[in-house]
């Protein structure tokens, strides 16, 4: 093999892997942008519940929440939204899950987890067992046996 030869091997394989890194980084990126803004719009529904719970006393119903999602910025990014207001009492302490979204991403930076709305309005993430475990322990079962 000659010097041109080695020289345009040595090319090619820096491009290459240059490449790969950038659609690497770039599919990363998506990932952390659509998580951000799903869990920014998940924070502005939070909001609303809380200054809905402030002013009447109870959660918003499902059909409140319904019209105004669809009005915020990031909504499409939230997917298939499970809202649990029917399930909300007065005994329900403010760390009960209230909504929460499934979010699966092929991602070597995030793991697939749930962005959940806590009653008091707090947003965070969770790994898919933390979740579930958490759920199943605030879930009656009755409503764990219609979803």
């Amino acid at each position: 093999m000659n010097k041109r030869q080695k020289d345009v091997l040595v090319n090619s394989i820096i491009v290459t892997t240059v490449t790969i890194i950038t659609v690497i980084a770039i599919m990363n990126f998506k990932d952390w942008v659509n998580r951000s803004e799903a869990t920014r719009a998940m924070g502005h529904i939070g909001r609303i519940v809380v200054e809905y719970r402030r002013q009447k006393g109870i959660v918003p119903p499902e059909s409140h929440i319904a019209k105004i999602k669809q009005t915020l910025e990031g909504y499409a990014r939230l997917g298939e939204l499970k809202y649990r207001a029917r399930w909300i009492d007065f005994e329900s302490t403010p760390d009960e899950i209230l909504a929460y979204t499934r979010k699966n991403y092929n991602s070597f930076f995030f793991s697939n987890g749930y962005i959940v709305l806590r009653l008091d309005g707090r947003v965070e993430w969770m790994d898919v067992d933390d979740f579930e475990e958490l759920l199943a322990t605030q879930q009656s079962p009755m409503e764990a046996n219609i979803q």
